[in-house]
């Protein structure tokens, strides 16, 4: 019984489902735009896999008695550190347009997954230039 009510209350906890088709309130547009950034992220994420396993490929074959310079991945790595701070603190301050207004986070997130579409594309160029 006591697990049953858990369950129930979890459950009623949750989010309701929201139709981002015919979204209208702003909380149902927050939500939208933070979805919308949920999937940018994972297609980024997803591609970052791809990008930096290819930089480590690269890696392998420079002939490293050249210089003793960083390789690809150890930059692109630091890149993609500083990027996710300055996507951050850069839409923070995009949203500051909306400050304390109930579209604030629709604003960031808007912002994230424009920034982070741009980002996967910078990803994907990667690959075809090394």
């Amino acid at each position: 019984m006591i697990v049953a009510t858990l369950f129930a209350l979890a459950a009623a906890a949750q989010d309701p489902e929201v139709d981002c088709d015919n979204a209208m309130a702003q909380f149902e547009l927050n939500a939208c735009a933070y979805k919308e950034f949920e999937r940018a992220d994972a297609a980024m994420n997803a591609q970052w896999k791809l990008t930096s396993a290819h930089m480590k490929k690269v890696d392998a074959d420079v002939d490293r008695t050249q210089d003793n310079r960083p390789g690809y991945f150890d930059t692109l790595l630091a890149a993609q550190r500083a990027w996710l701070t300055y996507r951050e603190q850069h839409c923070a301050s995009e949203g500051y347009t909306m400050r304390g207004g109930s579209a604030e986070p629709m604003v960031i997130s808007g912002c994230q997954a424009q920034l982070t579409e741009a980002r996967t594309k910078q990803l994907k160029d990667l690959i075809e230039e090394y």
